[in-house]
């Protein structure tokens, strides 16, 4: 395959804003989850809080919130990685994997270290049981990826190492994703290679379905959500649709990401539930959206009157590592302060209140700690290698990775 032309480049600021936005909403959703389960965990009444349908999309829609996440994740690296190096046969091992490093691993390794001390000075929230799990084991798992494999074989773990199971199939994938891009040195091999990851993952999901929580964290029950945004990526840079043609994907996306998120009794009556493949047309409807944000359709939309979300949608993964603390924290004075029966005003508040520290507190956390150690480590490395100058156009896009 020839370079990726130039206009085909995803490089202007209304890409990255948009995509902040839909990282940002679907960050929410998971903090709403998680917020709504531990009420719903400690016996609190809350199933009458909204509508029925109403509530399963803002409380009940943080895994597919995460699987929207991995589609986002697959476009936006498989784009920097065309834009960076021009065609995927020509990745380089070093520099993809120090990119990674520096945003990952920062974060990853604060929130091991928190963790452990809070598990050895005996915090309930946060204590693991070594009859079942010790916490070395859990360690190793994190560091190696794999909390995800050992939930499955062992049950879930407290919820701050819980949601470490997505990093474990997300960063598994891009450990072996330049490695097969080298290796079968063209492109139509790999696009052959994300085509069988998409038709494996609703296979995988139907096989273990009832397995519960490895039906749904198993790698290759996620990782066609991945491979659905790196075939997005390499559509945009390789294909010219009419302004038409991009709108009519918008559209459709818009319609598949409804079906699944909010039209959710039809979609099991399609029976679409069934053999796994509702998250599989979830995942397309994602991946036709990013299509057309990168393509000029919606961005403007999207970028109007959101800068709260974008903000959000920036520091989604430190939000996502971070949010669980607030929701523990929090919980404890509620219950001291309203005891079994609180007023019907205090969830939505308490609802409010903890969204919004989450996110204050993920915001924290890249503004004063991950970014600056990110912008350094990658800094260190371009001051040893210099980059060609077109490569700087990709810093803000790269930073939201």
């Amino acid at each position: 395959m020839s370079a990726v032309p130039a206009e085909k480049l995803l490089s202007t600021d209304h890409r990255v804003q948009s995509i902040d936005v839909l990282r940002g909403l679907a960050v929410i959703l998971v903090v709403l989850h998680h917020i709504h389960l531990r009420f719903k965990i400690k016996h609190y009444d809350v199933a009458t809080l909204l509508p029925e349908s109403l509530g399963n999309v803002l409380f009940w829609s943080g895994y597919y919130a995460v699987i929207a996440f991995f589609v986002m994740s697959g476009f936006l690296i498989t784009s920097l990685s065309l834009r960076r190096w021009g065609t995927l046969d020509k990745i380089s091992l070093p520099a993809f994997y120090r990119l990674r490093v520096a945003r990952i691993v920062p974060c990853l390794l604060l929130l091991i270290a928190v963790l452990s001390a809070l598990h050895l000075a005996g915090f309930t929230d946060y204590f693991l049981n070594p009859d079942r799990v010790p916490l070395v084991r859990v360690v190793a798992a994190a560091l190696t990826f794999h909390i995800n494999w050992l939930e499955g074989t062992r049950g879930y773990l407290p919820g701050n190492w819980d949601v470490l199971w997505s990093l474990s199939v997300e960063e598994v994938f891009y450990l072996a994703f330049p490695l097969l891009c080298l290796a079968l040195r063209r492109e139509r091999w790999v696009l052959l290679g994300i085509f069988a990851l998409i038709v494996i993952g609703p296979v995988n999901r139907t096989l273990l379905e009832g397995r519960d929580p490895w039906m749904d964290y198993a790698y290759l029950s996620c990782m066609d959500g991945i491979a659905f945004g790196c075939l997005a990526a390499w559509v945009s840079a390789r294909t010219q649709w009419s302004r038409s043609a991009v709108r009519i994907a918008m559209g459709s996306g818009v319609a598949a990401i409804l079906l699944i998120v909010v039209f959710r009794t039809q979609t099991v009556g399609l029976g679409l539930t069934q053999v796994g493949l509702n998250v599989t047309v979830l995942e397309l409807g994602v991946a036709l959206v990013l299509y057309a944000l990168a393509n000029g359709v919606g961005n403007k939309v999207l970028s109007r009157g959101t800068g709260l979300i974008q903000l959000a949608g920036r520091s989604s993964y430190e939000i996502y590592l971070a949010h669980m603390f607030v929701i523990f924290g929090l919980m404890h004075p509620f219950k001291a302060l309203f005891g079994e029966s609180p007023p019907g005003a205090a969830y939505p508040v308490a609802y409010v209140i903890m969204l919004a520290l989450s996110i204050a507190l993920g915001f924290a956390v890249s503004r004063w700690y991950s970014e600056p150690l990110n912008h350094r480590l990658r800094q260190h490395r371009k001051n040893q290698n210099p980059p060609p100058p077109s490569d700087q156009s990709d810093k803000t896009a790269l930073t939201s990775t």
